[in-house]
């Protein structure tokens, strides 16, 4: 059955849904970012030792504004986490009167995860109030004991106030489960040292006749309707990634969600959203910002194919309202 949606894209080409080109590029390495505004400016947050910072006041300069821990990872991250040497995927929310960013910590390849958890009263470093509170482990992942890897967090907030964290990379896919408003924690884990949470669901995973890779979740609420970001493919080989962010559209923060031709993320389905071209390689590990009068960009990291050696660069690219058969 096809149905007409509101969506974030500016233009159709086929079936393949692309945002607009990049308003903003940083000219280094910013991967994975999240963004969040506030009353004086925008900041963004990458992966990198401590958590890299930066600042803009505008969307379209960036500067590095430091980091959110002055070591590279928690001490008590990385003895949880050995061979752990940067902190990966942050996401950052302003919810409840502080600033949230999950984190995770990780070795590549590696399922011995975690997500941690930070709050800040403001993102100002001038301001007397500014101190990051680190709250500790949110949730892990342990090869003998999980079916999923604990990277790349994703929280959202739903109008009737309950919260939900989605998370996961490989492995069985995108997993998600409601967690405490208060806390940003799940309300219950299951028993044992670690901290599984009980009751956790697949959201997305990868499919079997394609690409096996998935990562990255975002989620959006738009004219009542959730939609959910992945990405998939490699995303760190420089001009040959084709790493790409796919989607689907759902009823419920944790699903399911259907791609565009009724396939469910959770079997596999993803409808194309965003992918290489002659210029940028790689795009993906996307967040959305939706700024205080109403606009929405897309931030993401691509290689600049006329100058890979630089990293996975941080995109700005806007987003417009769009009447697509989704």
């Amino acid at each position: 059955m096809r149905f007409v949606v509101f969506f974030l894209v500016c233009c159709l080409t086929g079936s393949a849904l692309f945002a607009e080109m990049p308003a903003a590029v940083t000219p280094f390495d910013a991967p994975d970012p999240t963004a969040v505004q506030t009353p004086d400016g925008f900041y963004a947050f990458t992966t990198g030792r401590g958590i890299q910072i930066l600042y803009s006041k505008d969307l379209l300069r960036w500067e590095r504004k430091g980091r959110v821990f002055a070591e590279n990872v928690p001490q008590w991250a990385k003895e949880r986490i050995p061979g752990s040497n940067s902190i990966w995927a942050p996401d950052i929310v302003f919810h409840n009167g502080l600033y949230h960013i999950y984190y995770s910590v990780s070795t590549f390849g590696g399922q011995r995860s975690l997500i941690g958890l930070a709050v800040n009263k403001t993102l100002d470093p001038e301001s007397p109030d500014y101190a990051w509170e680190d709250r500790g482990i949110v949730l892990e992942s342990h090869p003998e004991h999980t079916d999923y890897n604990a990277i790349d967090s994703a929280f959202f907030v739903d109008d009737d106030a309950k919260a939900y964290l989605l998370w996961g990379s490989y492995w069985t896919g995108i997993k998600g489960v409601e967690v405490d408003a208060k806390t940003g924690k799940p309300f219950k884990y299951k028993d044992g040292e670690l901290k599984i949470p009980a009751d956790y669901r697949t959201v997305a995973n990868r499919g079997q006749d394609e690409d096996q890779s998935i990562e990255a979740a975002y989620v959006i609420k738009r004219s009542g309707f959730y939609y959910l970001f992945t990405s998939r493919g490699n995303c760190c080989d420089g001009v040959k990634s084709d790493y790409r962010i796919v989607l689907g559209r759902g009823k419920s923060p944790l699903g399911p969600y259907f791609d565009k031709d009724g396939k469910r993320l959770d079997k596999g389905g993803g409808t194309l959203f965003l992918a290489s071209d002659e210029k940028w390689k790689g795009p993906g590990h996307n967040g959305i910002l939706r700024t205080k009068d109403g606009k929405d960009y897309l931030f993401l990291h691509a290689y600049d194919a006329d100058n890979a050696k630089a990293g996975r660069l941080m995109q700005v690219r806007p987003l417009s309202t769009l009447t697509i058969f989704f």
